[in-house]
């Protein structure tokens, strides 16, 4: 099993995750041609993709779904509280609900969804496995949850949100409501909070850990990196650390 990000950050977001002949795509915040050019430098035909698997209904995560899946004839998942969010954007796609509780099963891939606190209808986040390797994805949640960390346990690689350093955010010149909703319980994660959840989560089986969703504005990969590599190092794990950035994603990686 292995994965890579199309782009990943407040401008659009797109993860391609693939065992054998069957890829899925989680979220698409990007436009077709967008999309495409991207999928192209990855060495990926969408027109391919077996499903697109949404997580919620923000325009980063959803906006070039509904044109990519028309185009290609790509069936669609999302929960049911995100399909009544946007389902006005649907028309003639094929979709395919689901409780953000219920496992479901994409051909040679197995997608364990998970609720998170954020400001969405029925926000999910999820673990995909190919029945040998677990990938963990993590990104726009506002604060951990003892059921996300036990969802995240035992994953071979994660793929998680380091949106902001709370020092630049502080300091930042958004205003105080945007402020206030990025750093608050349904926005999105911090250095320290990602770094945190990581040493309460990273065991033996850990060997990629990827920095998702970084903002422009008020992160910085070497931050990232560094307090990963921190957390890491706490508990004893060799895990790599690696960054999916905004305008170049991050290349095809071995889920281990």
């Amino acid at each position: 099993m292995r994965f890579a990000s199309l782009g990943s950050g407040s401008e659009g977001n797109a993860l391609l995750v693939q065992s054998g002949q069957t890829t899925i795509m989680i979220d698409c915040g990007f436009g077709i041609k967008e999309s495409i050019r991207r999928a192209e430098r990855l060495g990926f035909d969408l027109s391919a993709l077996s499903a697109i698997v949404i997580t919620h209904e923000h325009g980063d995560h959803v906006g070039g779904a509904p044109r990519l899946a028309r185009r290609f004839g790509v069936p669609v998942w999302l929960s049911f509280g995100t399909l009544s969010a946007t389902e006005s954007q649907w028309s003639d796609c094929t979709l395919r609900g689901f409780d953000s509780h219920d496992a479901f099963v994409v051909d040679e891939l197995e997608v364990r969804p998970f609720p998170v606190p954020h400001d969405a209808r029925e926000p999910a986040q999820m673990v995909v496995t190919d029945g040998a390797l677990r990938l963990g994805v993590l990104t726009d949640v506002g604060e951990s949850t003892p059921h996300i960390e036990a969802s995240l346990a035992d994953c071979d690689a994660l793929f998680l949100e380091a949106n902001h350093c709370e020092t630049m955010l502080r300091h930042s010149a958004y205003p105080p409501r945007l402020k206030a909703r990025i750093g608050g319980r349904f926005g999105h994660l911090s250095n320290a909070d990602s770094s945190a959840l990581l040493a309460r989560i990273a065991g033996p089986k850990l060997k990629r850990v990827v920095g998702a969703h970084l903002s422009r504005q008020n992160n910085q990969p070497d931050l990232v990196r560094a307090a990963f590599g921190e957390a890491l190092g706490a508990v004893g794990s060799n895990a790599d650390v690696l960054i999916a950035s905004q305008d170049e994603g991050l290349e095809w990686t071995a889920a281990a």
